[in-house]
């Protein structure tokens, strides 16, 4: 499956999910103007990828995972509408056999990310592990 790449913005994250180098991260900050028209190809693209897994794929990821990495310094209720949606589909791929991590980031300095991961982590029912990040100042 081709790779999913979308570059940072002032008002859009970073997307670069690549499976044939068990890379899938979203980073930055999320505050697209018209929010549909940035996260419906990413929603489409991990919808896709969820029903290309087949046994030989299950069977390159039962040692290590495909880890989803989640390192949002900010996004808007639009947003989180589509960061869940993202979620729910990883959770199928785990449901479905699938080893699979999420790894939430968040700045050591906003524990709000880390609770709204937290969050997150009960509405879909799967265990997130917490990344603190120590920004350093200039």
């Amino acid at each position: 499956m081709e790779p999913l790449h979308a570059k940072e913005t002032t008002s859009t994250p970073k997307v670069y999910f690549d499976p044939d180098q068990n890379l899938f991260e979203i980073k930055g900050c999320s505050r697209p103007e018209d929010v549909r028209d940035f996260y419906v190809p990413v929603i489409t693209w991990l919808e896709k990828f969820r029903l290309s897994i087949n046994d030989d794929f299950r069977a390159k990821y039962t040692g290590s995972p495909l880890v989803f990495r989640f390192k949002f310094d900010y996004f808007n209720s639009s947003s989180a509408k589509f960061i869940l949606d993202m979620l729910v589909l990883i959770n199928q791929m785990h449901a479905n056999g699938l080893n699979v991590n999420i790894h939430w980031f968040y700045d050591q300095n906003d524990e709000d990310m880390r609770e709204v991961g937290e969050e997150l982590s009960e509405v879909v029912d799967f265990p997130f592990e917490y990344v603190e990040v120590k920004k350093t100042a200039f």
